[in-house]
């Protein structure tokens, strides 16, 4: 990904949304009088299921002009992780800034998925979402008196304003249906949208224009605003007038316009900041939840995808534009995990971080200014049972199964719970994961297994051991 600087700004050019809505009618230029320039608005939006590959930026198989807009004036990161390979344990470690024995949110819903009789353990229960005794970001936000608005995805246990947010738009805990995007929707949180927009708004439209309203709302304080789209998860659902430029041999049309749909509506926003005068004191986060579905975006190099631990399953895309700090665009290739933001978030803001909490991420701020931080490793715990199909996984039954898994440097190593088998693998060498060089390394493979177990000891993470007795391999 090192050469798509070298032709990024020929083909950046200033591109509009095709949010025809009434808002931006009556956006009009503004000045900032209340002294926000030292503590900067926060916009996060995080995609859904959309993987590193799915990016414009590292590939011409789908349409993102707007999130080129967003590299020209920001740091793009090609090494950047989701804390998790499902959507509530990245969210949550995302909100919390702590890795996912902290708060115990280790998959979407059961943690036995699939055949008991393809579980050789019995896996460690999955918490819902506290956070009474645990702050997040807009809790800690909120002691500075920004505004905090959630919009969008929730995928949560209980409800946004439970969680630290004043305002929550379009979400509610039944987490959908995502098999509707446009009105009039019929059922989910976003019904309540059918008589506000015309018929065949695409949800994603809604979802920038809510924001837009924010900004013209609440520009006079400091915000923060957490997008979450509800695109691209399935169902996949081709929009009308993007996807005919795409090679259906090449590439799922569906899909590569649910892309640029949500493209469309990030510039939207961009549009927004721009004519209220706020793009230079609002810091802009551009991510995912976790890494692409395999099944229905190849993202390769990178081996599998959603709900496996391999590269493509946790490589996440993030673009982070702050004009304030970040002066000019460059790639940076420190590798990141998304509970840095909770750090990051809160050095911008100029927020001390209370001595009871703990955040096991660093502030990137020193990177957007092109300064070096020390080499740290990344971890992660997974003690469940994700089922599902992919041929690039471990085996047919499941995407993950019970373990844990480090990265430091070029290095990455997994510790499967089942078999204590250990796999090394060279990242920078071998990003798609398949040459495991723990034979060949096993200095380096003790040495890394002994710290992630210290890492775990140090965190509380539990580690099944109760056999299932319901096991029952197939031969």
């Amino acid at each position: 990904m090192n050469s798509f600087f070298s032709t990024l700004q020929p083909r950046i050019r200033k591109t509009g949304s095709t949010i025809l809505l009434l808002t931006t009618a009556f956006i009009f230029q503004t000045g900032i009088s209340n002294g926000q320039a030292s503590r900067p608005n926060i916009i996060y939006i995080c995609a859904n299921d959309m993987g590193i590959m799915d990016a414009g930026y590292n590939g011409n198989r789908y349409y993102t002009p707007n999130l080129y807009r967003l590299c020209a004036r920001g740091m793009v990161c090609s090494e950047a992780y989701a804390p998790a390979a499902t959507d509530a344990p990245s969210r949550a470690s995302m909100l919390t800034g702590q890795y996912t024995p902290r708060h115990g949110v280790y998959a979407n819903a059961n943690a036995d998925q699939g055949r008991s009789s393809d579980r050789k353990l019995i896996p460690v229960e999955s918490a819902e979402f506290r956070t009474l005794e645990n702050t997040t970001i807009p809790t800690d936000l909120k002691r500075a008196r920004y505004k905090t608005i959630h919009i969008g995805k929730w995928a949560l246990s209980g409800t946004p304003e439970e969680h630290g947010f004043d305002v929550s738009i379009g979400d509610d805990e039944s987490d959908g249906p995502v098999t509707e995007y446009f009105t009039p929707f019929k059922s989910g949180p976003l019904q309540q949208f059918n008589d506000r927009y015309e018929a065949g708004t695409h949800r994603a439209d809604i979802l920038a224009d809510q924001v837009i309203k924010s900004l013209q709302i609440y520009r006079e304080q400091p915000f923060y605003i957490h997008l979450s789209f509800y695109s691209v998860q399935e169902e996949i659902t081709r929009v009308p007038k993007l996807w005919e430029k795409f090679d259906e041999e090449k590439v799922n049309v569906d899909y590569a316009s649910m892309i640029e749909k949500m493209d469309q509506a990030v510039g939207g926003i961009l549009d927004a900041l721009d004519k209220l005068g706020l793009t230079d004191i609002t810091m802009v986060v551009f991510t995912s939840d976790n890494g692409g579905i395999r099944a229905t975006s190849s993202q390769a190099p990178f081996r599998s995808g959603k709900g496996a631990y391999f590269d493509g399953g946790i490589r996440v895309p993030l673009v982070i534009q702050w004009p304030d700090v970040i002066k000019k665009s460059f790639l940076c290739e420190y590798p990141i995990n998304l509970i840095d933001l909770y750090p990051t978030f809160m050095e911008a803001a100029r927020i001390p971080v209370a001595k009871d909490k703990t955040l096991d991420g660093v502030s990137l701020i020193p990177l957007m200014k092109k300064e070096e931080i020390p080499q740290r490793p990344l971890f992660w715990h997974y003690p469940v049972y994700e089922a599902g199909t992919d041929d690039q996984a471990r085996d047919p039954q499941f995407l993950s199964r019970p373990g844990s898994a480090m990265r430091l440097g070029k290095w990455k190593l997994f510790e499967n719970f089942e078999d204590g088998k250990l796999e090394l693998y060279d990242l920078a060498a071998d990003p798609s994961e398949r040459m495991n060089f723990a034979a060949i390394h096993p200095g380096k493979t003790e040495a890394m297994h002994q710290q992630l177990k210290e890492w775990r000891e140090s965190v509380n993470a539990p580690v099944p051991t109760e056999l299932n007795p319901d096991y029952a391999p197939q031969e």
